[in-house]
Parts: C-alpha cells; structure tokens; sequence
C-alpha cells in the first residue's frame, strides 16, 4: 500500500475521524499518530520481521497496527474503546493477519488469548503505542505475568521512558527503574515530537525498548520483599537509608540491628536510595529478610 493511502496521515485521520463521527476521549488518553515514518521507525527498531508475531495494545485508529501488519506475521491487538471497532473493520480490511479483541488489557486474561492465536513457538514481541495514564499499569502488569515475550517496544511519555531507563546517582532513578529492569535491559531507541499526534499531547513521547531477560541481574530470596524495601528506601527521596529504613522496619528491626547488618555488608546508611545499585539493594534486601525471618 503506497504511504498516500496509508491511515498514519493527517487528511485520512480526519477522513476517518469525520465518516464515522468519532470523538476523542481524553480520559482514554487517545492520541491518534499521523506520521508514517515514524511508525516505519517504529516496527524496524522493535526489530519485527515475517517470523515474528505482534501484540498491541491500543490501536486506535490502526495506524500503527497497519505498518506491523505490513511487517510481521501476525498482530493480535487489544482495544479498550469498543467505538473503535468499525473504524478498525475498515482501515484494516487489506490484513488478514491481523485480529483485535475488545477488552481492556488490565482485565483481560492475556495468556490464554496469546497462546490460543499464535500457538506457543512462535517468537513474540509486544509493540505498542501506550496511553500516558495507564503505561506504568500496562507495563507492569506484562512483566509480573511473565508473557513468552522476547521485548517490548512502547511509545510513552519521555519522562516516564527516562524513568524506567535510569541509572544510579541520576534524578530519573527510582524504584520503577528498578522495578523494569530487574525483568528487561532498558534503553531509550528515539524521541518522538508532539506534532505527530493528533490531538497534539502537552509533551514529548520516547520509544523505549525492554528486552526480556533470561533471568534477573541479581538474586533475591524473596521478590516481594526486595521490591518493598526498594519502595520504601525511596518513600522520602532526600532522607537516607538510615531514616527511611528505621521507619519502615519501626517495630519489627532496631536501628541498631539495621546498622549492624547493613555494616557486615559495607552498606553506607548516610547514603541515599538514588545511588544504590541493583546488586546492593538485592544484598541489603537478602540480609535484613534473613535477620526477619530468624527472629
């Protein structure tokens, strides 16, 4: 299909937009792209070929889901906003390699749809243009369940990206960076400019690539408990270690006892949580939930 007719274009945005009396809802946080080349840029840098299979997540009008059908086996996207589905019928009747399903990603039950469409040997990718207000829910929510996924690649708001790509001693670093790269390697592929939106959002978008790794960088006896504490050393960025964790251990683990097994690990509590690394927040975690569970 040559770029002309493409749908990532302003006049058939609004062509489509006007055939089917479609308004934009903001508290969907639909933001329609209308630059085709960024949506090549896209699908090239996620790495997607005619092997691999796509998930999406919000496709809108389709204009993304059209440039992955053109590039890659098949495209199984997920759409909140069932007003979509007959704009969708139209704008992507040239692909019979594409198939939506109208449920809110955050309730769905993915694996069994995943599995059900593309089969379990299928290389898979996730490439998505993700609403502002649910990114952080979406993302998560992937990387928790643990879908047979190679990477995602996802257009976000570019301070979230910078957030979730962070390193150490940085002011973006936080327990989201953490949180994502304890399951994926992070890196921020381009920035994307507002005026390739329509409506225009109010800042500046990334397209953040995480590539899945095989194991965690670090090894943690409890999960659960090793994201707590990375949550509350980063409750009051600008206290120390010390205060954050005396107060969240208030009742169980004395300040003395923390101080005693921080220092068997040469941990610095005058330090602050921004400039730890995942390997000493995993050794902190390890000892303290060690200390706890033999008290």
């Amino acid at each position: 299909m040559s770029k002309e007719k493409r749908i990532a274009t302003p006049s058939m945005t609004k062509h489509y937009l006007n055939q089917f009396g479609f308004h934009f809802k903001k508290s969907l946080g639909q933001n329609f792209l209308i630059d085709v080349n960024v949506l090549e840029n896209i699908s090239k840098k996620a790495g997607v070929t005619k092997e691999t299979g796509v998930i999406e997540i919000g496709p809108g009008m389709g204009a993304l889901t059209e440039q992955l059908a053109i590039d890659a086996k098949n495209v199984l996207a997920f759409e909140i906003d069932q007003r979509l589905e007959p704009i969708l019928a139209e704008t992507l009747e040239d692909y019979d390699n594409v198939k939506v399903v109208f449920e809110d990603i955050l309730s769905a039950d993915i694996e069994p749809i995943i599995n059900d469409y593309f089969g379990k040997k299928q290389p898979l990718k996730l490439v998505a243009n993700l609403p502002y207000y649910v990114t952080t829910p979406i993302i998560m929510k992937v990387l928790m369940n643990h879908l047979p996924l190679e990477s995602m690649t996802v257009m976000i708001q570019k301070e979230v990206a910078e957030r979730m790509s962070a390193k150490p001693n940085t002011k973006s670093y936080g327990s989201l960076s953490l949180a994502v790269q304890y399951y994926t390697e992070a890196a921020v592929l381009f920035i994307v400019p507002k005026t390739v939106f329509m409506p225009q959002p109010n800042v500046d978008s990334a397209i953040l690539h995480l590539a899945f790794r095989e194991s965690p960088p670090v090894d943690v006896i409890d999960e659960t408990y090793f994201f707590d504490l990375i949550q509350a050393t980063f409750q009051q960025r600008r206290k120390t270690l010390r205060n954050n964790l005396t107060r969240h251990f208030k009742g169980s683990l004395t300040k003395d006892v923390i101080e005693s097994l921080a220092e068997s690990i040469h941990l610095d509590l005058t330090r602050r949580a921004e400039s730890l690394t995942m390997k000493e927040f995993a050794d902190l975690a390890n000892i303290l939930y060690t200390a706890q569970q033999s008290s």
